[in-house]
């Protein structure tokens, strides 16, 4: 029987605006390579090419005003292979309002991304945010590290992320590009080793094999989950780079699939 594998981190716009969100995408970017064209069906096609089963679809609400639009979009592209996360701004005044509803709907997670968003992990106001997305029992997948699109600024740092998961341990807290982009000195300090949730997208061509190995070594198996950032970067090539590594079983299969499979059916 097959691997089964879910892609924990990947975006998509809806048909009628995708082509001008990865263009601004790319502009404000640049260097950065698009691989799909940010439609849905592309991201299908790339899964189908590359053996994926489900893909955790990313959204980022850049604006108040985007919520409903998203929300409607998320509910529209749900399916047994799609499972959308929704996102609240953090500014936005009724955020524990839309955070419900998220939930009532039966969404599993939100994304955050402190660039894009303009917020800082660590703000005093973020933790009303963060207790109610525990509370209801929704993931919350946070953009941590630097970002290639925009100043370095440390708005989401492995020691904040520490901080943010000790102070609400029951959050369901997932950090990406393996611990937090062009951070990584920082994640083996205060991340590796702890009962962290991390993806890994956007962090092997950076290190190279050896060095990605010995991080996914160190982390604790059940907390690692496979992402790739699609369309940024090939869901193909990245599952190879991983493979590559030759990591013992089961690290790889939970990497792969079962830790995304036991946090999205708990979730």
């Amino acid at each position: 029987m097959s691997q089964k594998i879910i892609d924990f981190h990947t975006h998509a716009f809806p048909d009628a605006l995708a082509t001008r969100a990865m263009k601004a995408l790319l502009q404000e970017a640049p260097g950065i390579q698009a691989y799909l064209d940010g439609t849905l069906g592309s991201l299908l096609g790339s899964m189908d090419r590359a053996g994926i089963d489900r893909s955790v679809v990313c959204c980022i609400a850049t604006k108040i005003e985007q919520f409903d639009p998203i929300f409607g979009w998320c509910r529209q592209i749900r399916s047994d292979r799609v499972i959308p996360f929704p996102s609240v701004h953090p500014a936005d005044p009724k955020r524990i309002e839309r955070i419900d509803r998220i939930a009532d709907e039966g969404f599993l997670g939100v994304k955050l991304h402190p660039f894009y968003q303009d917020f800082y992990a660590a703000e005093d106001s973020m933790a009303e945010y963060y207790q109610r997305v525990s509370e209801r029992g929704l993931l919350l997948v946070v953009h941590t590290g630097f970002d290639i699109a925009f100043p370095r600024q440390r708005r989401a740092d492995p020691r904040t992320m520490r901080e943010i998961g000790e102070r609400f341990p029951e959050l369901k807290l997932v950090v990406t590009h393996l611990g937090a982009w062009q951070q990584w000195d920082e994640v083996r300090q205060y991340l590796l080793g702890r009962p962290v949730y991390m993806e890994i997208s956007m962090a092997m061509e950076d290190l190279g094999p050896a060095i990605s190995r010995q991080m996914l070594m160190a982390h604790p198996a059940e907390y690692l989950l496979f992402g790739t950032d699609s369309p940024w970067t090939d869901q193909a090539t990245t599952l190879a780079q991983l493979r590559a590594l030759d990591l013992a079983e089961p690290r790889l299969s939970r990497m792969l699939y079962r830790n995304a499979h036991e946090l999205l059916a708990g979730a």
